[in-house]
């Protein structure tokens, strides 16, 4: 399955008009695509389905809990199927089953061990206080943002270890990285750089193509026998865009010989 990929597009203040891309057989949009909401629409008729999975810019100023319902019925309304903890299985054109697997998977802080957690919560808090939510009537700070990233990662984990015989590869859509290797170049292996890579290096065999965006850069990387792809936008006026790509193509195909309960035999869980 060929698929195009763009995340963090910001069309809250950047000016792009996305196009389909020829051979695309489905779209995926990985988050930050509009903190309003409103700049959706433009995806509304696309030639092909539309996955998304919501970025924390979703998010801003806004209640987690509560905005959830609301924003699956604002991608329902246009023809957008959004994944939090949700799987979905796709055939293209030559009859191949595809095992989506999609959570926003927040960041846990864990990048560099539990001995440096502490110090990556207060980086973190910067940028909690910068989407300015809340969770069950209490600030999103980076506590509870980890709250959310250990139950995505609960959650992804135990899909990912429970191989699909009936599907030909696994595709995992998230918005956070999924190891340090995606970090931002600029800016390295940072505590804040925890707020942004999780250290999901663990699960990375258990799927054929991991999506990510959050990093305003590219990534295109194999870990192992899984690619990695980072698509994201960022900003224009950070000089982010160049060498974006929008019609870049990524195929989704099995990259093992063995079988999946084969290859994950033995893989053990994260502590």
């Amino acid at each position: 399955m060929r698929l195009q990929f763009l995340s963090d597009l910001h069309l809250e203040s950047e000016s792009f008009d996305a196009e389909p891309a020829p051979g695309a057989e489905a779209l995926v949009l990985g988050g930050d695509i509009d903190t309003s909401w409103d700049a959706l629409s433009r995806f509304r008729g696309w030639p092909v389905p539309v996955l998304m999975v919501a970025g924390n810019h979703e998010f801003d100023g806004r209640d987690i809990e509560l905005t959830w319902e609301p924003l699956r019925e604002r991608c329902a309304a246009l023809g957008i199927d959004l994944l939090e903890q949700d799987e979905r299985v796709l055939t293209d054109a030559a009859g191949r089953r595809i095992r989506v697997l999609g959570t926003i998977r927040w960041c846990d802080f864990d990048l560099f061990g539990p001995a440096k957690r502490e110090r990556c919560l207060r980086a973190g808090g910067y940028f909690a206080r910068v989407m300015r939510s809340r969770i069950e009537g209490r600030e999103f700070d980076a506590e509870a943002v980890r709250e959310e990233g250990l139950a995505c990662r609960a959650w992804l984990e135990d899909h990912l270890r429970a191989p699909r015989d009936d599907c030909d590869a696994t595709l995992v859509i998230t918005h956070f990285a999924p190891s340090l290797r995606s970090a931002d170049p600029r800016f390295g292996a940072q505590p804040g750089t925890a707020s942004f890579c999780n250290a999901d290096d663990d699960l990375l065999p258990l799927a054929d193509v991991w999506l990510h965006g959050h990093l305003h850069c590219r990534h295109d990387y194999l870990a192992g026998n899984t690619r990695v792809v980072c698509q994201a936008r960022g900003l224009q006026a950070k000089g982010e865009t160049e060498g974006f790509d929008p019609f870049k193509l990524i195929d989704v195909c099995r990259r093992r010989r063995q079988r999946l309960h084969q290859a994950h035999a033995g893989l053990p869980r994260r502590a």
